[in-house]
């Protein structure tokens, strides 16, 4: 998956950071320990944080909706395949 979403297995909160380092290929502990300076240093960090595990969604709705698409794909492609079938006959 090429986007950004929250790690259900390897969360320590919301799974911010580790879906940020599974997206960019980061030692989560690294993207964790940035995201603490973050937040104790500018008061900014910890809304970031919140609006992130907010706004970002979890692996599994991504999971579902990929499976959507492809059950709607396959579904195109049997009447695309029926539909030129009645057309050949």
């Amino acid at each position: 998956m090429d986007r950004l979403y929250r790690s259900e297995d390897d969360k320590v909160l919301g799974g911010v950071c580790g879906g940020i380092a599974e997206k960019y290929e980061l030692d989560p502990s690294l993207v964790r320990l940035a995201t603490l300076v973050i937040v104790l240093t500018a008061g900014i960090g910890l809304p970031l944080y919140l609006a992130a595990w907010l706004i970002v969604p979890p692996e599994s709705e991504l999971e579902n909706q990929e499976r959507q698409k492809q059950k709607i794909a396959m579904k195109n492609q049997r009447v695309k395949t029926k539909n030129n079938s009645l057309f050949q006959s």
